[in-house]
């Protein structure tokens, strides 16, 4: 079941007063990140484990698995903003947050779909056009991408999530419909692009890192990454 929007956060959901911040908060937001993920540490990373199983599996399938995981993958991550979201409420993180955006309403999930497939569309396009590679068929020719490549594809998807970085906290959170959502998170990052551009270079970074530990680091680089941008909305949307 999704949460009240209303409460703990503001009784005017949908209607949250956007503010520019400076560039230091980045640091106050994997600073808080930090803080929510220490309550539940093997928790968060239980559901990372879980997110990476749950793409490799898919990715077995060819072009009909990848096409499945763009459309489960983003609403299984939300699972991270709703354990940062129950910690933030007094709570702890839990399993069962893994599946808590199954009781969000429809517009919501569409909402959450059509911002992570227009990631992956920037991902596939760059991939296809800097290296050739047909993101579509994981299977037969993606796994051969070189790193330098990799590294530029991961940048282009990096950056085209920053103006939809606040799409499924607006959608799932705030209960605003569909196209209001992509408006709000628009509003957001355009009024704060550098130190979004800042929090993005960060979790790429930590993405990398994840990366070259053989996916162990992704354990703790995507839960902290997630928690950081759910530090970000309250800060950027004001919500107390």
């Amino acid at each position: 079941m999704s949460p009240d929007p209303g409460s703990p956060h503001d009784p005017r959901p949908g209607h949250r007063d956007v503010r520019a911040v400076a560039l230091p908060h980045v640091l106050e937001w994997y600073a808080e990140a930090m803080r929510l993920w220490q309550r539940g540490p093997l928790t968060f990373s239980a559901l990372a484990l879980a997110i990476l199983a749950a793409n490799v599996a898919l990715e077995l399938l060819p072009r009909a698995g990848v096409v499945a995981a763009q459309m489960l993958l983003p609403l299984l991550e939300c699972g991270f903003f709703y354990a940062s979201l129950a910690v933030d409420r007094g709570d702890r993180p839990r399993l069962r947050h893994l599946v808590a955006v199954a009781g969000a309403r429809p517009a919501a999930l569409a909402a959450i779909i059509v911002a992570g497939s227009l990631v992956f569309g920037v991902e596939a396009m760059v991939a296809s056009e800097f290296a050739g590679i047909d993101l579509l068929a994981p299977g037969s020719n993606a796994t051969q991408i070189a790193p330098g490549s990799l590294l530029v594809v991961y940048a282009a998807g990096m950056l085209a999530s920053l103006p939809l970085t606040f799409v499924p906290f607006a959608a799932l959170f705030d209960g605003v419909g569909f196209r209001e959502a992509f408006a709000a998170s628009l509003e957001g990052y355009l009024r704060n692009a550098l130190p979004l551009l800042a929090w993005g270079a960060l979790s790429y970074a930590l993405l990398i890192v994840g990366l070259l530990t053989s996916g162990v680091g992704l354990l703790l680089a995507l839960p902290w990454s997630a928690a950081a941008s759910y530090a970000a909305w309250k800060d950027i949307f004001s919500v107390r």
